[in-house]
């Protein structure tokens, strides 16, 4: 008979043989420690996250739903409060009693075309008493209604530019109306003290790393008072650093296309800004290391690209800028440093690049123009294509075709350098101009001063 196994024994090894199984079975426990690539954001301490806030706002659908600045900025507001993040707006028509304001760390994405936004209808009134500096309330004439939540101008003869103040309206008592920030001036009845439903259609105050794309604008011109483009502009950035626009139209407002203040780092790419009413595009006040590329500015009604103070390190390039009310580009106060380059400027109503005229210490010095074409400006006789005024020095001219092709040329001169200009470099550029070169300084005799070089 076989020998039979006990009982204990055999439970003993049915137990070992189940123990080996697991063990065996058994995978390694996962390390969730962190990978070698990963590390905490330079303004946060946590790393970049894969998945960001997203949020949708539109007309018709959307998680949230309306046709004003309000839906807008509701949107805007819940993804900043979230730390960053997308803003995608759907197809629609976005009447826009107040700005739009941009924040920190957040995308606006437009759907094209058929997302606009238009600038309400605007008035303007005479204030009923001063409205001090620092004072965050004005006081309105009567006849005057306004609510809470609309964007408001305040300015009189004396208070323009930066003393123009740009706010919200936060409340109302009877002919009083409380503002969001202090005044920046006094604005004096005796000076002519106005206020008005006048802001950006789309603004960034004290803001970093955000972004607007694929959207239209429409300043409603006929139906608002001017701003001015210290103050606005269809789009408008103060100390927006880093600040992203992108595949924008922006039209018809009543002041600048795009400006942007004090804001460094700012790009500006694939936007059509036309038919407003002054400058195309405005990077002014120490806005340094601009780049503004393949950008057209068209039919606005002063300069279509005007270098304010203290524009410097910036890259200008592939930009269309045409049929301007006055000059295709104007540089100036402190703008040095700059690079233009293979830009097409033609059919302005003045000269095709405008170098202002500053003094030594203020001159826009060291900019290089780099293979553009100046073409067809001017409509009086006798205008240059590139007229340099001031004690502007070392500046670079290189492979530059400048030419007019019109049946009856008015940019009938190539260069102009007036009797203070310093010295500078002209290297392989093609001039077809009754004046090729039109020298006023005192030692244009000198072929130093001019360093030309020719093929």
């Amino acid at each position: 008979m076989p020998r039979q196994v006990p009982f204990i024994a055999w439970a003993f090894l049915s137990s070992a043989i189940a123990l080996s199984g697991q063990i065996a079975g058994q995978e390694s426990p996962r390390d969730y420690s962190p990978h070698p690539s990963e590390q905490q954001l330079p303004r946060a301490m946590h790393s970049e996250m894969a998945e960001r806030p997203e949020i949708s706002v539109g007309v018709d659908s959307g998680v949230l739903r309306g046709n004003d600045n309000r839906a807008l900025q509701a949107a805007v507001d819940y993804v900043a409060a979230l730390g960053g993040g997308t803003v995608r707006i759907g197809p629609g028509e976005y009447t826009m009693r107040d700005s739009l304001h941009l924040r920190s760390g957040v995308q606006v994405i437009g759907s094209g075309k058929d997302t606009v936004l238009t600038k309400a209808p605007g008035i303007v009134f005479d204030l009923g008493i001063d409205g001090d500096f620092g004072e965050q309330q004005i006081t309105a004439k009567d006849g005057v209604q306004l609510q809470a939540g609309q964007g408001i101008a305040v300015w009189d003869a004396q208070a323009g530019g930066f003393h123009t103040t740009v706010a919200r309206i936060t409340g109302k008592n009877n002919n009083i109306y409380s503002i969001d920030q202090p005044l920046m001036a006094d604005c004096l009845v005796s000076r002519g003290a106005k206020a008005g439903t006048l802001f950006p259609v789309i603004s960034g105050y004290n803001i970093i790393d955000a972004s607007v794309s694929k959207l239209t604008v429409d300043g409603n011109k006929r139906q608002n008072a001017h701003l001015n483009g210290c103050r606005g502009g269809g789009i408008f950035l103060y100390r927006a650093f880093g600040t992203v626009i992108d595949d924008c139209e922006v039209r018809s407002y009543n002041g600048d296309g795009i400006s942007f203040q004090q804001s460094n780092d700012v790009v500006v790419t694939n936007c059509v800004v036309h038919g407003n009413t002054q400058l195309g595009l405005h990077p002014g006040s120490g806005s340094q290391r601009p780049l503004i590329r393949n950008c057209v500015a068209r039919n606005n009604g002063t300069d279509g690209l005007f270098l304010c103070w203290r524009v410097r390190h910036g890259t200008f390039e592939d930009n269309l800028i045409e049929n301007n009310g006055r000059f295709g580009i104007s540089i100036g106060h402190k703008d040095s440093d700059n690079l233009l380059t293979k830009n097409t400027v033609r059919s302005n109503h003045s000269n095709g690049i405008f170098f202002r005229d500053e003094s030594l210490g203020m001159g826009a010095h060291r900019n290089r123009i780099v293979a553009n074409t100046i073409e067809d400006n001017g409509k009086a006789a006798g205008t240059a294509a590139i007229r340099v005024r001031g004690e502007t020095h070392g500046l670079v001219f290189e492979n530059n075709t400048i030419r007019d092709t019109r049946p009856q040329p008015t940019q009938t001169i190539g260069l102009q350098l007036e009797a203070k200009v310093g010295n500078v470099e002209l290297e392989t550029n093609h001039i077809e101009a009754q004046q090729r070169i039109v020298d006023q300084r005192s030692d244009a005799s000198n072929p130093a001063s001019l360093n030309e070089k020719r093929n």
